[in-house]
């Protein structure tokens, strides 16, 4: 069997002073310029603005993706300026929008732009198109972002959707006490063949995560309860799906340990799911992202967590911005054919432009190309 060499170490790029100083200038004048994230303007114009980035940068993040090897790069040596930007906040509801950090939130859509489009879920955070990170006190224990105490387990950001982002962007605002992100990928030598076989079958079933719960965002009418229908749907059918997807030399992963569940009657299954999860456990590393540090994932590639750490909740705290990148601009739907549950880019109704998607990313797609 052939398998990619896995990566040892994070590969990184370091911003000259010079490139710091105009990155920063850059978002500094598009903060000024853009009103807020639901300008259509802003969203139409994105591309072009990405090119205004150094062209360093330009040229990692498009090897990154291009390459399709590494399942996670850092950019490291932004300017953020941490007076502007203020106390990290108690909570990310009610929060005034756009808030100070509005240009460090603008550079993570001009790094999107780079690998495809951002978009949020309506589902997630108010359908926000930038979540914020940070530890709040009620969910200290719980497997979310806004934990703290407990470990948060690694997974596939949003396993459970077959439409989950193609790369995950988190943007470190500030990391005082360096608590790290945690990285994993598949050493798929480690697993028998008729294991992964089994893995790429549908005999697995991944829950939403909590995050996507009406109990943690805001529903104020009913056409706004009704976006979590399908969320619902999913938990109250519970398909099952496949692990491992794409290529059997070098497959993608849509894993989430703490929402997984096995069939009981599948004794093959779940003993294809324990190799699989003791194989990336064993491999799981910690990266760092510091104050200034933009860290990127492969969300097919790699799967993330982090440690767990004491918040201190006196606005000095570990925070982080967020955005989900898709590579497919063109929309993207459900067998029953209903649009999933992301947020529109406010003011447009129809795709600016057209991509290409790639099957073996994408297998859900294969039956509605085949019938068309």
């Amino acid at each position: 069997m052939q398998c990619r060499t896995l990566t040892t170490s994070t590969r990184s790029y370091t911003l000259t002073s010079d490139e710091a100083a105009a990155t920063a200038a850059l978002t500094r004048e598009l903060a000024a310029t853009y009103p807020s994230f639901g300008d259509p303007g802003l969203l139409r114009d994105l591309p072009r603005l990405a090119a205004r980035l150094p062209l360093g940068v330009q040229h990692f993040l498009r090897d990154f993706k291009l390459g399709d090897r590494h399942g996670h790069v850092v950019v490291r040596g932004h300017e953020f300026d941490q007076q502007r930007i203020g106390p990290t906040p108690e909570h990310w509801r009610g929060r005034r929008r756009p808030g100070p950090e509005f240009p460090e939130e603008l550079l993570l859509m001009l790094y999107s732009a780079v690998l495809g489009e951002p978009f949020g879920w309506a589902t997630q955070q108010d359908g926000h198109l930038v979540h914020d990170i940070f530890p709040i006190r009620q969910h200290e224990n719980d497997q979310l972002g806004m934990g703290s105490k407990e470990l948060l387990t690694w997974h596939t950001e949003d396993a459970f959707h077959p439409y989950r982002s193609d790369y995950l962007i988190l943007g470190a605002l500030r990391n005082p006490d360096h608590v790290p992100t945690t990285i994993g990928e598949l050493d798929l030598s480690s697993l028998s063949d008729e294991d992964i076989d089994i893995l790429f079958e549908s005999r697995f079933y991944i829950a939403p995560d909590e995050s996507h719960l009406p109990k943690n965002n805001t529903i104020t009418s009913e056409e706004e309860a009704a976006r979590f229908a399908t969320i619902q749907r999913m938990i109250d059918e519970r398909p099952l799906g496949p692990l491992l997807y794409g290529s059997r030399q070098d497959p993608y992963m849509r894993l989430d340990p703490y929402f997984t569940s096995v069939p009981e009657d599948d004794a093959d299954a779940r003993r294809a799911y324990d190799a699989l999860f003791k194989v990336v456990d064993a491999g799981m590393r910690e990266v760092v992202a510091d104050q200034g540090d933009v860290l990127f994932i492969d969300n097919h590639r790699a799967v993330h967590g982090r440690l767990p750490f004491q918040a201190r909740y006196d606005g000095t705290d570990r925070w982080l911005k967020r955005v989900c990148v898709t590579a497919d601009s063109c929309g993207r739907f459900a067998p029953d054919g209903a649009l999933w549950p992301r947020t529109a880019p406010a003011g447009l109704s129809a795709p600016v432009a057209l991509t290409l998607t790639d099957l073996s990313r994408d297998p859900w797609l294969l039956p509605e190309v085949d019938a068309l």
